[in-house]
């Protein structure tokens, strides 16, 4: 039997669905007919605003649960046929509640697993992270799948939600060996796009820096501007979740990513330009008060082998996606007010 689950006509559900990623792919699933799209979300960390622009189509629903109880999951995918697993504490979250985020990231996961397999779900998507490769000095170079899981001098929360990860991804394969559920695991890299949040280290770096520009402030770098980021268009991880389902792939990890790394510095002057301009960036020492996320190097996400899976290459820049993101908050957001 084929792993590969049309979009049209078939029903889905979002697990964590009320947040970036989810309503963005919940409309591509929707612009590729898919017959129902359920939001499932506890709303600790989804909200309203991310789903408003979708909430008068009549094949969206939005089901309020939460994934440590698996009563509501088993509820939700009743007659489902793809299921696709967001709902995650992310290193920030992790930093601030340990406990939870180990829950919801572990437990959690195999609580969507597990009704998936009673509910005869036929592929589960799992948003992994590039976190199960771990930061620090030895992270350099190409990324690729089986890059293992580095985690010398990096935060301890940061090494906890790769780890959750690593976990996670785990319980995919499991459920497939012993149940026969079609999985693939994308490992996302930091998203960011339209309805941006506060929530993830690296992105909340673009949207404090688009904040101090807009607010006629310098933009901040740290250290000397050279670190690298690797960063995923929201529209692009989109597509890349809905031609998962849609492939014949299945007992696969694969890397999502962008087009192409690029430096703090690169970053902060490009915010800088499309926001209109603004003053020059101050270079600060490292705050030791903050998670933060480095690598040993300049890296890539390399994302080859996703083409080879399912198919699937990133095709917005990181010119065009943040300048998609600002006018999208030009239009939505009032600009922040100064202090």
């Amino acid at each position: 039997m084929t792993a590969a689950v049309p979009i049209a006509g078939n029903r889905f559900v979002i697990i964590g669905g009320a947040s970036l990623v989810g309503s963005a792919t919940a409309g591509e699933l929707l612009d590729h007919g898919a017959a129902e799209v359920v939001l499932f979300d506890n709303f600790a960390f989804g909200s309203e605003d991310a789903i408003a622009h979708l909430r008068d189509n009549p094949r969206l629903r939005l089901v309020r649960g939460d994934v440590m109880r698996l009563h509501d999951l088993l509820r939700a995918l009743e007659g489902a046929q793809g299921a696709l697993l967001l709902a995650a504490h992310m290193t920030l979250s992790m930093d601030r509640d340990t406990w939870g985020g180990l829950d919801v990231n572990i437990r959690g996961v195999q609580n969507a697993l597990e009704a998936c397999r009673v509910n005869g779900v036929r592929k589960a998507v799992f948003a992994s992270s590039n976190a199960v490769y771990g930061y620090g000095p030895n992270v350099a170079g190409e990324l690729v799948e089986g890059t293992p899981f580095h985690t010398v001098g990096v935060p301890p929360a940061a090494v906890i939600y790769g780890a959750s990860k690593i976990i996670g991804e785990a319980l995919c394969r499991d459920y497939h060996r012993k149940h026969g559920l079609d999985t693939v695991v994308l490992r996302y890299c930091t998203v960011y796009g339209e309805r941006q949040h506060y929530r993830a280290t690296n992105a909340l770096f673009i949207i404090e820096t688009l904040d101090r520009v807009q607010r006629g402030e310098r933009p901040v770098v740290l250290g000397d501007g050279s670190e690298t980021k690797h960063f995923v268009y929201v529209g692009d991880l989109a597509r890349a979740n809905r031609m998962a389902f849609a492939a014949d792939a299945t007992d696969v990890a694969v890397n999502a990513s962008g087009p192409a790394p690029i430096t703090t510095l690169e970053l902060v002057r490009l915010v800088t330009r499309l926001a209109g301009g603004g003053p020059e960036p101050e270079f600060i020492a490292e705050d030791k008060g903050r998670v933060r996320l480095t690598s040993g190097g300049a890296f890539r996400i390399a994302h080859e082998e996703a083409a080879r899976t399912i198919g699937w290459r990133p095709e917005v820049d990181m010119e065009e996606g943040l300048r998609r993101l600002i006018a999208w908050r030009a239009g939505n957001e009032p600009r922040p007010a100064a202090g």
